[in-house]
């Protein structure tokens, strides 16, 4: 697993052993961050479930001013620190190791320009997550959301569907907020 773009384009990231989680790979990363690199320039960012911090930190080389990350496993949360610390010590960043509930709730009233939603499979974290996020009105710009399926969420209410692509077993939906 690789930084594929920006200023540090082509660091290699920690992480990808880590038990329970499942890396966005190079190839889907390349793509998505393709289709939202209009709005990454001095964005905030969310990444949770972050797991090695592999978005959040693509984000960051790509121009993003602030990210935070969370998850609740200690050892993702030590392996997301590990690989900001081999990109700069001036990063705008914070890692909460906590649940995803609790974690969007401390954040309020924070406002997010970028959230990027990767949870467990077979859950049903994206729908608590996006609707949590919507009562709060964390997410100014867009939800960048990875799952297994396409017909078990519901969101319809919060958000309007910009974009939808299938890489294998995977779909990458991005989320614009409903006005």
């Amino acid at each position: 697993m690789r930084i594929i773009s920006g200023k540090y384009k082509g660091r290699v990231l920690k992480g990808y052993t880590l038990k329970g989680t499942r890396p966005t790979m190079d190839r889907v990363k390349e793509s998505l961050f393709a289709s939202i690199q209009d709005y990454l320039d001095n964005s905030v960012c969310l990444d949770l479930f972050a797991g090695s911090g592999n978005l959040g930190i693509e984000a960051l080389s790509m121009g993003s001013r602030e990210v935070v990350f969370v998850d609740k496993e200690y050892m993702a949360c030590k392996t997301i620190k590990s690989n900001l610390d081999m990109l700069d010590n001036n990063l705008n960043t914070t890692i909460l190791t906590m649940d995803y509930l609790k974690a969007i709730e401390k954040l309020y009233p924070k406002k997010f320009d970028i959230i990027f939603l990767d949870p467990p499979y077979k859950t049903d974290y994206i729908e608590k997550s996006l609707k949590k996020i919507s009562e709060l009105n964390l997410v100014n710009g867009i939800v960048v959301l990875e799952s297994d399926s396409l017909d078990k969420l519901n969101f319809s209410d919060y958000y309007d569907e910009i974009k939808t692509k299938k890489y294998g077993d995977k779909y990458i939906r991005i989320l614009k907020r409903k006005d």
